[in-house]
């Protein structure tokens, strides 16, 4: 991990087009801006952590269709 110290209005560098901008810092707490191209996405951690849970979830669940007669299966890798 890389630590760095800086000052508000003063910015950090990722690759050629992401930047990461130290907008406040009051007590304990630090408000950035984050820069970065449309395709690149950003998120708190915890937003993340919550994303990756749902996917996981969603991937191991088994969709039921009754209006097709498909009704869930057991897993057979258990």
């Amino acid at each position: 991990m890389l630590i760095l110290s800086r000052k508000v209005n003063e910015k950090i560098m990722i690759g050629d087009d992401i930047s990461i901008s130290i907008i406040e810092v009051r007590g304990d707490q630090v408000r950035i801006g984050v820069d970065a191209p449309k395709n690149v996405k950003v998120f708190r951690q915890e937003v993340f952590d919550a994303i990756r849970a749902e996917n996981k979830a969603a991937a191991e669940s088994t969709p039921v269709f009754p209006e097709l007669g498909i009704a869930p299966q057991p897993n057979p890798l258990g």
